[in-house]
């Protein structure tokens, strides 16, 4: 579904990414895992084209992301509050991404209704706009909102920072329960959320990829960091 080669990023004389090889399969959830600076935020902005490549390509489904545009039917990502819409309201919100894949207002209010649990009564029906609701509920829109439309490839950016404890074992089970046929890729800071949800584990550091991880091979990322 995704492949990446040769990719390298440079700002100035700074090199900080240079991944020789990588590939993200349909059905598996990634995690993206590194400490400040290890380069997972310029990974996915690579991916999603929103910055150029110094050298080096990323393929979604053979095309490459920088020269085609038909890859951004099936992709949707969640970065930050700049994916957001502040001066609608969640319902409005869901609404218009509806409208950008031919959804009716009816099938989009059943779709998001399933995620009620996430919400917890705090973000549809409200009548608050999006930028006046608390960073975690910000993050639960943007977060739902990637689902719409059915999407063959998921990216989020740190999508269990701000939430409360509670909701970030939801978003967990979320992430589970919506991987099928999907390529789900997720960077975080918690490495034993990413470890109970994903299926795979790429650790980077200083812009390099230096463990790629399959599930029986997860306490090496425990040992990496010296977390017990």
């Amino acid at each position: 579904m995704l492949e990446i080669v040769n990719l390298r990023k440079v700002y100035g004389t700074t090199e900080v990414l240079r991944i020789p090889e990588l590939r993200f399969a349909p059905g598996e959830i990634v995690g993206l895992v590194g400490n400040n600076g290890a380069g997972k935020t310029t990974l996915i902005s690579l991916v999603l084209d929103l910055i150029e490549a110094t050298e080096g390509q990323v393929l979604s489904k053979g095309m490459d992301v920088s020269r085609s545009e038909n890859w951004k039917m099936y992709t949707s990502a969640y970065l930050d509050d700049s994916f957001l819409i502040g001066f609608l309201t969640p319902d409005e919100y869901f609404e218009f991404l509806g409208g950008l894949y031919n959804i009716g207002p009816a099938d989009v209010r059943e779709f998001v209704a399933q995620f009620e649990s996430v919400f917890n009564g705090e973000v549809l029906g409200q009548k608050k706009y999006i930028r006046d609701l608390s960073m975690g509920n910000r993050k639960k829109v943007g977060l739902v909102g990637t689902l719409i439309g059915d999407p063959e490839v998921v990216l989020w950016d740190e999508p269990f920072a701000n939430l409360d404890p509670t909701t970030q074992i939801r978003v967990r089970n979320l992430i589970s329960d919506q991987s099928a046929n999907r390529t789900f890729v997720v960077s975080s800071h918690d490495l034993h959320l990413v470890a109970d949800v994903c299926t795979r584990i790429v650790i980077l550091e200083k812009g390099q990829l230096v463990k790629n991880l399959q599930r029986s091979e997860f306490s090496e990322l425990y040992a990496h960091f010296g977390v017990e």
